[in-house]
């Protein structure tokens, strides 16, 4: 730690740590008949219950305080106010500013961002109802039907699963499909039975360089030629960008009047609400992508105004924390009960670990303490029949987060009571268990005995809502974010940097043309690369 206020903190929480250890929640909830009810918070439509947890109200303070010594009230104001919080690129860190309402004044050396952000939005709706009425027709004057969001990392991960999430607020007359993977099979796919003259791409990159996307963009300008005749101008009918690269992407062929910026202060894994959403406004339409910005802005103002005891993302990120730095949890299991949720487990491993995954603090010096748990998960009940198993029975401490929803958005006989009954089952099986006496009381043979022993006193998170709605994905997304951000603050990493992806791209640059070169390439890697790179050559020829 930086200085020594966190590590008195700290030094409490390992301390108490060791006696919690031993303390099991069947004896936390026989000691207290109302934690259940006392130990949740509800604010923003969100009700979180943290009862479940390995914790008393001692943990919770000394939680508390290791985040008040830390400083992050202070670093969620410099984040709102603008400050290069970004240290390590220099840049702001403003999210927060894309979901700002329209009065709201946020600086970036010295100029109000607000007032572009709702250009951009507002020329993003233009579009999309171009598109969504038909107004919008192609190059051979049939209507756009089709949409494939060119991406990848966060130009992907978000419109995928805003798109999933969403679904059943879409219209379904546009068929929305993604492609970012740079194996081929991604692209060939995706477009496998589209027509050209219905298609229109959506080219989502920064600089306009990224060699996956690009690479895609140019295979995907080729197959639209091809389909209509060759004509260079139906580019232009055919291909937005999201990018703010305006001399390449009029090189490209695409009208500048169809590309949409967005900022230096926007990291990739937090713009799903900038235009790197035009896909997911297309799909749902302005009105409901505002609906999910206020949704985003709601959970940004909890978090910006409510005290650290009462404040979901504060409590979710320190909850998280507890057990990766004191109890040796590698990992924590997102379970949302919701199919439309099935890419939100994958939207928040980019997320959170893309994140928090760094092994030096702000001043360069190596983290003293574990960073960076890994999320994985499934949607319920799916999960249940393949990975619960390890959870309820294994060896590993895996924390979970339920996530789930009081209204069905589709209401199919008895299914959304079966899987509600499903949520609060698992979460009171994976702290409760079952003794070997409770086994014992059912009959069970004695050599069966220490089979059927459940452990009980897993963790959990229950998060519900009403209904799964833009709004309320705006929310569950905004949430983590900021949950996030609380762990990186007492970390004392950069949360918004991500140098960890570049040393495997440039060392590709590298090794392409070895690839594709026509005569045998002077290799200079090590013996392993050598030969393999030598291997593929041989069979690939």
């Amino acid at each position: 730690m930086s200085n020594a206020k966190p590590a008195a903190a700290w030094k409490a929480l390992e301390s108490h740590a060791a006696t919690m250890s031993k303390t099991h929640l069947r004896q936390l909830f026989a000691e207290d008949r109302k934690r259940g009810e006392r130990m949740a918070v509800e604010a923003v439509g969100l009700y979180l219950d943290y009862s479940k947890n390995r914790v008393t109200d001692e943990t919770l303070r000394l939680l508390v305080k290791l985040a008040e010594d830390s400083g992050v009230r202070d670093r969620i104001d410099a984040m709102f106010r603008g400050e290069k919080i970004n240290v390590t690129e220099k840049r702001a860190v403003l999210h927060v500013a894309l979901r700002a309402p329209k009065d709201a004044k946020i600086l970036v050396d010295g100029k109000d961002v607000v007032p572009e952000v709702h250009s951009v939005l507002d020329r993003m709706a233009a579009f999309s109802n171009r598109i969504r009425s038909g107004e919008w027709k192609g190059h051979t004057g049939k209507r756009i039907r089709n949409i494939v969001n060119i991406g990848i990392g966060g130009s992907d991960l978000g419109p995928v699963m805003a798109y999933e999430a969403l679904k059943h607020y879409t219209d379904r007359s546009l068929d929305c499909r993604f492609v970012s993977n740079i194996d081929g099979t991604d692209f060939a796919e995706a477009v496998r039975d589209l027509d050209p003259a219905e298609t229109l791409f959506i080219v989502s990159s920064k600089t306009f360089t990224t060699l996956e996307t690009m690479t895609n963009a140019r295979t995907a300008r080729a197959w639209s030629l091809a389909g209509l005749g060759g004509d260079e101008s139906s580019v232009a009918k055919h291909f937005a960008a999201v990018s703010t690269n305006a001399a390449e992407v009029t090189k490209f062929g695409i009208d500048v009047a169809n590309m949409f910026g967005f900022w230096d202060w926007v990291g990739g894994r937090y713009s799903m609400d900038s235009a790197i959403g035009l896909s997911t406004m297309i799909a749902i339409g302005p009105e409901r992508f505002r609906e999910m910005l206020s949704g985003f802005r709601q959970m940004d103002e909890h978090f910006r105004t409510a005290p650290f005891t009462s404040n979901l993302p504060v409590l979710m990120g320190l909850l998280s924390l507890w057990y990766n730095d004191f109890f040796g949890a590698q990992t924590v299991a997102v379970l949302p009960y919701e199919q439309y949720l099935k890419r939100f487990p994958a939207y928040l491993q980019q997320l959170t670990m893309e994140s928090n995954g760094k092994h030096v603090t702000l001043e360069g010096t190596p983290v003293e303490h574990e960073t960076g748990p890994i999320y994985w998960g499934e949607p319920g009940t799916n999960g249940q029949h393949s990975f619960y198993q390890l959870i309820h029975q294994g060896t590993r401490l895996i924390p979970c987060d339920f996530i789930a929803f009081a209204k069905p958005l589709n209401v199919v006989g008895r299914h959304h009571d079966m899987l509600l009954a499903n949520v609060f089952a698992q979460t009171e099986a994976l702290a409760f268990g079952k003794t070997p006496e409770q086994v014992k009381a059912e009959g069970t043979p004695d050599w069966l005995v220490p089979h059927r022993v459940f452990e009980g006193n897993r963790p959990s998170n229950t998060i519900l809502a009403e209904r799964l709605t833009p709004e309320t994905l705006g929310k569950l997304v905004a949430l983590y974010e900021h949950a996030v951000f609380t762990q990186g603050v007492i970390w004392n990493i950069d949360s918004f940097d991500q140098w960890g992806v570049e040393l495997g791209k440039v060392l590709a640059q590298r090794i392409i043309p070895e690839l594709e070169s026509s005569s045998e390439p002077a290799l200079e890697h090590d013996s392993s690369t050598n030969t393999l790179i030598r291997r593929y050559r041989a069979q690939r020829s």
